[in-house]
C-alpha cells in the first residue's frame, strides 16, 4: 500500500517528464519511421536546445522567443548532419555521430562550464518541476500538453502538403521518389532538420523543468526516443491508424516509459541501472514484432504441412 501511494505521488512528475520527452520522441519518429534513417544527432541537439534556451533566458530574452531560437538551433544541427550525409556521402549514423561529437564542444562553449542552473524563484520559466502539483496554466502537464497537441496538428498539416508527402515518399521508397522527380537529398536534409528542431525544442523544455542545462543531458536520448516510439506502436498501433494519432501514440509511449521507469525505481531498482533498463526495454519492444513474424511463419508452415499430409 505504501509503494502504491509513492507511485501515485510520483505520477504527475512522471507524466510531465513523459510529455516533455514525448516531443523529442516525435522528432525521433520522423527520422526513424518516416525517413528510415538512424540519426544519432539527437543526443547532441537535445542538449543544444536546453543550453541555448537557458542562456537566452538568463540574458533576459522572452521565454517563447528563447524557445524559438532553441528550435532554430536544432534545425541547424540537423542541417549539418543532413549535409554531411547528402553532400559528402557519409552514412547517416556516422554523420550523426560527427555532429553529436561537435555539439559537445559547442554546448560547453555556450555554457562556459559543464552546467548552468536557472532558478525558478529568480527567473520566469514556462515550466518547472515545482509546479507539477499546481492547478494552474503553468502546470507542466497543461503547458506541455497544449504545446504537444499544437505540434501534432501542425505536423499533421505539414505532412499532408505536397512537400510533406514528398518527404514521406522519400522515406518509403527512395528510388521510386527519384524516378518521380523528387529531390530526395533535399527531403532527407529537411526531415533531419525538422526532427532535430523538435528534439532541441524538447531539450529547452526539459532544462527549464529540471532547473538547469547540462552538456551531458542528451546522453542516451536516442534510446529513450526509440523506446517511446516502439512502446507507442506496440500499445496503440492497431487502434491508431491516422497519422496524427500515430504521432500522439509516440507521446503516450513516452509517458508509459516514464511511468514504468518510476515504478521500477519505486520498487527498489538502483538508479544507476536506468540506462541498462532503457536498453532492455527498447530491445524487448523491438524484438516483439520479429518474434510475432517468426511465430506466424512457423504456424503457417505447420498448417501447410498438416494439410499436405491430410
Amino acid at each position: 500500500m505504501e509503494i502504491l501511494q509513492q507511485l501515485l505521488n510520483a505520477l504527475p512528475g512522471s507524466v510531465s517528464q513523459g510529455l516533455i520527452w514525448g516531443i523529442m520522441a516525435i522528432g525521433v519518429y520522423i527520422t526513424f519511421r518516416i525517413l528510415d534513417v538512424a540519426d544519432l544527432t539527437v543526443d547532441g541537439s537535445f542538449a543544444t536546445g536546453g543550453v541555448v534556451a537557458v542562456m537566452l533566458i538568463l540574458n533576459g530574452w522572452n521565454l517563447w522567443l528563447a524557445m524559438l531560437v532553441a528550435f532554430i538551433a536544432g534545425l541547424l544541427t540537423g542541417a549539418v548532419t543532413g549535409l554531411l550525409h547528402t553532400l559528402m556521402g557519409i552514412p547517416p549514423i556516422l554523420a550523426g555521430i560527427l555532429t553529436q561529437l561537435s555539439l559537445y564542444s559547442i554546448n560547453l562553449k555556450l555554457l562556459g562550464k559543464a552546467n548552468q542552473s536557472v532558478n525558478v524563484n529568480q527567473t520566469d520559466l514556462l515550466v518547472s518541476l515545482r509546479w507539477v502539483r499546481d492547478f494552474a496554466f503553468h502546470n507542466p502537464l497543461i503547458t506541455v500538453g497544449l504545446v504537444t497537441v499544437i505540434l501534432i496538428a501542425v505536423l499533421y498539416w505539414f505532412f499532408g502538403t505536397e512537400m510533406g508527402c514528398a518527404l514521406r515518399a522519400t522515406g518509403a521508397n527512395l528510388n521510386m521518389s527519384r524516378a518521380q522527380g523528387i529531390n530526395t537529398s533535399f527531403n532527407k536534409v529537411l526531415g533531419i532538420m525538422l526532427s532535430n528542431g523538435l528534439v532541441a525544442f524538447s531539450g529547452a523544455f526539459l532544462s527549464q523543468y529540471q532547473g538547469f542545462a547540462d552538456v551531458k543531458q542528451g546522453q542516451g536520448a536516442i534510446v529513450i526516443g526509440l523506446a517511446a516510439v516502439i512502446i507507442g506502436e506496440a500499445v496503440f498501433g492497431k487502434i491508431f491508424k491516422n497519422f496524427a494519432l500515430r504521432l500522439l501514440s509516440v507521446s503516450l509511449g513516452s509517458i508509459i516509459y516514464y511511468i514504468v521507469v518510476q515504478t521500477v525505481i519505486t520498487l527498489g531498482l538502483d538508479a544507476n541501472l536506468l540506462k541498462l533498463l532503457s536498453a532492455v526495454i527498447v530491445a524487448i519492444f523491438l524484438a516483439i514484432p520479429y518474434w510475432k513474424r517468426q511465430y506466424k511463419a512457423k504456424h503457417m508452415v505447420k498448417n501447410k504441412g498438416g494439410k499436405a499430409n491430410a
